[in-house]
C-alpha cells in the first residue's frame, strides 16, 4: 500500500512544498491529484486571505476551496480571542485581509499607538516597513501584549529566500524586549486544528522546513513527510535534533505513491544497498554500498545514514562531508549529491 493510504488526511505546508514562490514544484500537483485524498493547506504566511490561496492552488491545477486552506493569521485571531477581551483595540502589522480578519472576530483595529491597543497582530506583508514596526513598539511599549502569526526568518519566493515575518518580528522583539506567542508552526496549533476540521483520525503533515512544518507535526503528535525541495536540505535533515526528524524523508510528493517502507529512514527498504556506521564519540560517519534506483541514490544512502545517527537521540556532534566517509565509488557519488 502505497504512503498516503495509510492516513486519512494529508496536511501540506505550501512555500517549498506545492510552489516555490508562485511556480508549482516539479510533480507536486500531479502528486496531490494523484492520491485524491481529503486534503488541507497549511501556510505560516499570514498575508493572502483563504481564498486567495485556494484560488492559486486551483490556478495551479488541484481542486482547493477556501475551507480547505489554513493560515496562520487565522491562527493568530483566533489565540488572540482566547486571550484579549471581546471589542479590544488590536494594532495589526500585516495585510488587509489580515486587518479584516481580525475585525471578524469583534475587534476594533486601530491604526496607531496612540489608540491605547491592547494587543499587536504580527504577520508577514511585504509592505511593512518602519514607520508600521516602530509603531508596533510603541504600543508594546505602552503594555499592549504582542502576538505573532508565525516565526518564519525566511520566506522561499522564485529569486529565493526573502525576509520572512519572523526577522521583521525580530527587530520588534529587540526593541522592546516582548516576545511574541505565536500561533503559527512551528507551535501545534494549526497541525491540530487542520485535522479537528476534518475530524481525521490517521492525518499526516508534509513540509519541506525542519524548524517549522516538522517540529510542528512532532509537536502536535502527527507522523511527517520532509520533502527536499525548499528550505532544509540533506545535510540539515542528517543533523536534525529529536524535536525537528521527520518519520518520512524524501526527494518530493511523489513519495506519496511510494510504500511506506521505501521512505521510511528505519527500515531497511529505503536503503537500497547502502549501510552506514556511526561512531557516535567520535562524530564520524561511515557509509558504503551501492543504490537500488540511481535516481534515488543520494536519499538511499541519506535514509541509510539517518537510522544509525537518529538512534542516538543524544548525538552532539555536527556532521559535514569532513565527518562523513565512504568506502565506494557509489556511496562516495550519492554523498555528493547532498544538498
Amino acid at each position: 500500500m502505497c504512503l498516503s493510504k495509510n492516513f486519512d488526511l494529508l496536511i501540506f505546508d505550501l512555500d517549498g512544498t506545492v510552489y516555490a514562490g508562485g511556480d508549482p514544484i516539479e510533480h507536486a500537483v500531479d502528486s496531490i491529484l494523484a492520491a485524491d485524498m481529503n486534503c488541507q493547506y497549511v501556510t505560516n504566511n499570514a498575508s493572502r486571505a483563504p481564498e486567495v490561496v485556494a484560488e492559486q492552488l486551483s490556478s495551479l491545477g488541484l481542486r482547493v476551496s477556501p475551507s480547505d486552506v489554513l493560515t496562520s493569521a487565522q491562527a493568530a485571531v483566533a489565540m488572540v480571542a482566547q486571550e484579549i477581551e471581546p471589542g479590544a483595540r488590536v494594532y495589526v502589522v500585516g495585510a488587509d485581509s489580515f486587518k479584516e480578519l481580525t475585525r471578524d472576530a469583534g475587534f476594533e483595529v486601530v491604526e496607531s499607538a496612540d489608540a491605547q491597543p491592547a494587543a499587536v497582530l504580527h504577520g508577514h506583508n511585504p509592505a511593512t516597513g518602519w514607520a508600521e514596526l516602530s509603531e508596533a513598539a510603541l504600543a508594546i511599549g505602552r503594555g499592549a501584549r504582542y502576538f505573532a502569526s508565525n516565526l518564519d526568518t525566511t520566506l522561499p519566493m522564485e529569486r529565493g529566500l526573502h525576509v520572512g515575518n519572523g526577522s521583521m518580528v525580530a527587530a520588534v522583539a529587540t526593541a522592546t524586549g516582548v516576545t511574541p506567542q505565536s500561533a503559527g508552526k512551528p507551535g501545534p496549533t494549526m497541525f491540530l486544528a487542520a485535522a479537528h476540521r476534518t475530524a481525521a483520525r490517521r492525518p499526516l503533515s508534509i513540509g519541506d522546513r525542519l524548524n517549522t512544518d516538522i517540529a510542528g507535526s512532532v509537536a502536535a503528535g502527527i507522523p511527517s513527510l520532509h520533502v527536499l525541495t525548499g528550505v532544509s536540505g540533506c545535510w540539515d535533515v542528517l543533523n536534525a535534533p529529536v524535536a525537528e526528524r521527520a518519520r518520512y524523508v524524501a526527494a518530493d510528493l511523489r513519495a506519496l505513491d511510494m510504500a511506506a517502507d521505501a521512505v521510511d529512514p528505519f527500515h531497511t527498504d529505503s536503503h537500497g544497498n547502502f549501510s552506514a556506521t556511526y561512531d557516535a564519540d567520535r562524530g564520524t560517519l561511515s557509509i558504503g554500498g551501492e543504490p537500488i534506483d540511481e535516481e534515488d541514490a543520494p536519499l538511499e544512502a541519506l535514509r541509510a545514514a539517518l537510522a544509525v545517527v537518529w538512534t542516538d537521540s543524544e548525538a552532539s556532534h555536527e556532521l559535514n562531508s569532513e565527518a562523513v566517509h565512504t568506502s565506494s565509488d557509489e556511496a562516495a557519488r550519492a554523498v555528493a549529491q547532498w544538498w
